[in-house]
């Protein structure tokens, strides 16, 4: 007689619809501890993306300056003298170098010394606020490609009139211009004819009153000594009059004549910012690690916590790999909701950030869809140990607990 062939048992099998309301019990019925978990991989996720977005916003401001100002701006100058002002150049040195080929354009001007502006004559005399004099004419606004806020430039007269500067302007606390507006200038009453608009390379122009040579002439004892003078050069031939300045500007003492490009101190704040960003990088990264640990702490914690839960599940058939699979799945969601809130949290703020400065909003591809990678592979590396522990419990030893 043939004897029955063994009764035969169906394999168990977690659908994929099934997958996702079983992994996420634990995350359902500890709402709280979820969050908190998830919150670590939040903040991780945010600050990559706030720092990117920032560093990357900022950078379009600052290049955009660059292209628009140009970098073919150079300034003559002779260092500082004794008091702490500006060292005076050669009478000569605006005529000589506008005969250097290449030279498109020269502004010079004039710091005077021991002259300074007051608000009103009662103003004690120490009280400078940092503000200096300068003499200048009408090539300054066109050498520096700069413009005039409110009112008018100055013009080539003797009529005891100024120009203020941007940081000038607000720092005497005047934001309007005519008869009423006035200064006490040099032991006189100027009347305030303008407002300059910032100059992002001229930054010394800012805090500085401007008055014609011929007031300066008259009024101020102006010597006719330049001491500092902006020269725009052709693009294609920056080096070359960068190199020629020096000796033209002063044939004896070459030495002793500085000459700079103002834009490079606008790509040093480039190169600062991508070394500042490396660092706040890191700082998020350590966030988001500190936030992985967290999460694959109280993954351990819900596998003690659900022993019978598990054992029961194994008694009815679960498999290894689905409990496997459940409690990754769980430690997944948890970090991808995290990820998901990270990069909206980073994007408010860089967004915040930007329209404050007044820059133009840019967060890196890059860093949207690569943050929300490295939350996904932070929250499978913290759920891979409590899953497979998970799995490797015995049910009988999981139920004798309960």
């Amino acid at each position: 007689m043939t004897p029955a062939p063994p009764e035969r048992r169906d394999r168990s099998v977690l659908r994929l619809a099934d997958l996702v309301p079983v992994g996420t019990l634990g995350l359902r019925s500890r709402r709280m501890r979820a969050v908190l978990s998830a919150l670590g991989i939040a903040i991780g996720i945010a600050s990559i993306v706030a720092v990117l977005g920032i560093t990357r916003s900022s950078q379009s401001n600052l290049l955009s300056q660059i292209n628009q100002l140009g970098t073919n701006l150079l300034t003559v100058s002779s260092g500082q003298n004794p008091s702490g002002g500006e060292s005076e150049l050669p009478t000569t040195a605006s005529d000589m170098l506008r005969t250097v080929p290449n030279v498109l354009s020269v502004a010079p001007t004039s710091q005077l010394a021991d002259t300074f502006v007051y608000r009103n004559d009662k103003v004690p005399a120490p009280q400078t606020s940092g503000l200096a004099v300068r003499a200048a004419d009408e090539s300054l606004l066109s050498t520096l490609d700069g413009g005039v806020a409110v009112g008018r430039f100055l013009d080539p007269t003797a009529y005891p009139v100024v120009v203020l500067g941007h940081d000038a302007a607000n720092t005497l606390g005047i934001n309007q211009v005519g008869p009423d507006s006035r200064v006490w200038l040099g032991g006189h009453w100027f009347t305030v004819a303008g407002i300059l608009k910032p100059f992002s390379f001229a930054p010394e122009v800012d805090r500085s009153a401007l008055v014609s040579f011929p007031t300066a002439t008259k009024l101020l004892r102006y010597s006719g000594h330049p001491s500092r003078i902006y020269v725009r050069a052709d693009e294609n031939h920056v080096a070359q009059v960068s190199a020629l300045l020096a000796p033209t500007a002063n044939p004896e003492s070459p030495s002793r004549v500085k000459v700079s490009r103002p834009s490079d101190a606008l790509t040093a704040q480039l190169a600062v910012k991508e070394s500042g960003s490396s660092l706040f990088l890191g700082l998020g990264a350590i966030a988001l690690l500190v936030g992985a640990i967290g999460i694959a702490n109280v993954m351990v914690i819900s596998v003690l916590e659900r022993r019978t839960e598990i054992g029961l599940r194994r008694a009815l058939g679960a498999t290894r790999l689905h409990i496997c699979m459940q409690f990754l799945t769980e430690s997944l969601v948890m970090s991808s909701l995290g990820g998901a809130s990270g990069l909206v949290i980073g994007s408010i703020v860089t967004a915040a950030m930007a329209y404050q400065r007044g820059w133009s909003v840019l967060i890196p591809a890059e860093s949207l869809w690569g943050g929300l990678g490295v939350a996904v592979v932070a929250g499978v590396l913290a759920g891979l140990y409590p899953a497979v522990r998970a799995s490797r419990l015995p049910p009988t030893d999981a139920l004798r607990t309960a």
